[in-house]
């Protein structure tokens, strides 16, 4: 299948399986939850989130630092608890200000884990096989993703608040439960490292770096189709049943859990900027495939979305990988907190701005957003394109094998 040895890092493992079994379930209905359970609306509670996420920005690169001085672990330790102790909150949230403040406290938590999380993945890997290691995480998330995705289709279909309030209780646990897996966790599994000779200023002139960064914020907003625009477009424009949904996360989970170490393994040899530009391109044709939905009769138009999501979730399995292990090997070892801070920046700007911008664009209509959204994909085939160009490792070959280490 084309996985990385586990080797001594099975808890680390465990816990972000775990971990996502319960995002799996808060994820696809991270928007109709709150429609359910509060008399916001669709663009109120789509501002909400966006105002939450653009107030935690900040903190992208103050945790980078923190990990840089400290370590990935403890910070990926503060990021559980804080998400834990936010969706438990969620359960007596009802007002807009309330939405805003614990979306804050569950965005400051994944900024932190996910600021660590690249950090303990390059340390537990070496060069050559991060692509295998980063693939595998990816899969596995996804499997968990797809066990909780078929809570959250039921959640969906009973569309009760008590069944989106067993939602969140289900994802307060699971950070809980994931927490203690990564107490038992070695502290040297987390990365920590002496600090060494180096600022802020040596990342924000790294300019390959910054077009990286670039590349991935238009592959995070891609990302943000699946969980944000999708279950919308589903129900509320198309007026699809609510099982369609939960089909679209399951045969997506499915797929990645299933395909993702076969497409490492076939992309073995590709350049790097090449399977990022077909990524882009793929997306480009999946947005086709939902737009072409929206003018299709109701059993035609819930193949045309199910479609879609295949060929989306093939861009998302062939970019992923190959983003993650460039940013990770692009930084060096003791800024690479800072470094990859900057990616988690990206991916907050895409959280903060595709809720509101989706629902916006959700509300004008089956074209607006698909059209937007192709624009983006553009975007990011250029960028990988210039990548291959003013980037070395961009221009490197995916490899199957880890490095030998150095004696």
């Amino acid at each position: 299948m084309g996985w990385p040895s586990l080797g001594d890092h099975r808890r680390f493992v465990t816990a972000i399986a775990i971990d996502a079994v319960g995002s799996g379930v808060f994820m696809p209905v991270s928007v109709l939850y709150f429609l359910v359970t509060t008399d916001l609306g669709l663009v109120r509670v789509g501002a909400a989130l966006s105002l939450a996420a653009l107030v935690a920005l900040p903190a992208g690169p103050l945790l980078g630092g923190v990990v840089d001085r400290f370590g990935a672990k403890t910070v990926l330790l503060v990021g559980n608890a804080l998400q834990g102790v936010g969706f438990l909150a969620y359960l007596v949230t009802g007002s807009f200000a309330a939405v805003v403040l614990w979306t804050v406290v569950v965005t400051l938590g994944r900024t932190a884990f996910w600021g660590s999380y690249g950090n303990i993945v390059a340390a537990i890997s070496r060069p050559g096989e991060r692509e295998r290691w980063f693939g595998f995480l990816s899969a596995l998330r996804n499997v968990g993703f797809a066990l909780g995705g078929l809570a959250a289709g039921l959640a969906i279909t009973l569309g009760t608040p008590t069944a989106y309030a067993a939602v969140v209780v289900v994802n307060a646990v699971s950070y809980a439960v994931a927490f203690a897996l990564l107490l038992s966790v070695p502290a040297t599994a987390a990365g920590g490292h002496r600090p060494e000779p180096g600022s802020w200023s040596t990342v924000l002139r790294d300019r390959p770096y910054r077009l990286l960064v670039t590349g991935q914020l238009a592959y995070a907003l891609a990302m943000m189709v699946l969980n944000v625009a999708m279950p919308v477009y589903a129900t509320t424009v198309l007026g699809l049943p609510g099982w369609v949904t939960g089909a679209v996360f399951t045969l997506n989970t499915v797929l990645v859990g299933v395909g993702q170490g076969l497409v490492v393994r076939a992309m073995t040899g590709a350049r790097r900027w090449r399977v990022l530009l077909l990524a882009h391109i793929t997306f480009a044709l999946s947005y086709g495939l939902l737009l072409l939905a929206g003018a299709l009769p109701v059993a035609f138009a819930v193949v045309a979305l199910l479609l879609g999501s295949v060929v989306y979730t093939a861009g998302e399995l062939l970019g992923g990988p190959v983003h993650g292990a460039l940013s990770a090997e692009a930084a060096p070892d003791h800024l690479r907190g800072r470094y990859l801070s900057l990616v988690q920046l990206a991916w907050n700007v895409a959280g903060a701005v595709a809720p509101v911008s989706f629902a916006w664009l959700l509300e004008r209509g089956v074209w607006p957003i698909w059209a937007v959204l192709g624009v983006v994909a553009l975007v990011g085939a250029a960028v990988a394109v210039r990548l291959g160009e003013v980037l070395p490792l961009a221009a490197d070959r995916v490899s199957d094998a880890p490095e030998p280490l150095a004696v």
